[in-house]
């Protein structure tokens, strides 16, 4: 994260550094305090984080001197240096969510900034029409959804939805909602004993028969030896650690 345009370089230096993967201590300039930089990671589901995290460049740089928004960004950062090997109370707690907030922050002022041509998830959660259906379809992914439903709820025709949609997204709406069910479906299969017919359920899909032709199509085999070799190989996994 930058402060201010004077850090370019820094910036620059720093991206290098990542991309290669470079642990070694960076040094520039002369005199002064020397600059601390706060590591962090971020692990997240790989079917619902793909889409985000693959329009995303190498590095983000964040100007946190330059509205509200930034100077919370800055404080929080101070704050998070405060916690780091306090052993408080709390203070995993404390690291975990206010590193989730900072991430997501970083990730709205980097979509703010996306020219207008720009596509993609973080594109479309901007939209303002495509955004409120994402949200909805992420948080209501068993509702029988149409488009006219859909082109309803976020104040648009039809053909402009379906256009706008598929213009960010490079998919269809109803195909993007066909994708998250089954990639939902999935990571309840392999991380759930939950029975096919009630996760045919959860993502919508009253017919079981329905719902295990629409996962083998999305994934390439049906959700039970689907289920059966991912779980194999978790297995698999989990020995070789012990």
């Amino acid at each position: 994260m930058s402060t201010d345009g004077a850090c370019r370089v820094e910036d620059v230096a720093v991206a290098m550094k990542v991309r290669a993967r470079d642990l070694s201590p960076l040094r520039r300039g002369g005199g002064g305090a020397p600059a601390k930089f706060v590591c962090g990671y971020m692990a997240c589901d790989p079917f619902f984080c793909r889409s985000v995290v693959s329009g995303l460049p190498p590095v983000i740089s964040v100007n946190i001197r330059s509205d509200t928004a930034g100077r919370w960004m800055e404080s929080s950062l101070l704050h998070l240096l405060e916690e780091v090997g306090s052993n408080s109370v709390g203070s995993a707690a404390v690291l975990a969510k206010l590193s989730e907030a900072l991430f997501i922050e970083a990730l709205r002022k980097y979509a703010a900034q996306l020219p207008e041509q720009c596509t993609g998830w973080l594109a479309a959660a901007r939209d303002p029409h495509i955004g409120r259906a994402l949200v909805l379809l992420h948080s209501r992914m068993a509702h029988p959804w149409t488009i006219g439903d859909l082109a309803s709820e976020v104040g648009v025709s039809r053909s402009a939805f379906v256009d706008r949609f598929s213009q960010l997204l490079s998919m269809p709406p109803m195909t993007y909602l066909t994708r998250l069910r089954m990639h939902f479906a999935a990571r309840a299969l392999v991380s759930s004993a939950v029975s096919m017919p009630t996760i045919a359920a959860q993502v919508g899909y009253e017919s079981e028969a329905a719902f295990n032709r629409a996962f083998s199509r999305e994934l390439g085999m049906p959700p039970a030896r689907y289920r059966s070799l991912n779980r194999n190989s978790r297995e698999d996994r989990r020995t070789s650690l012990v």
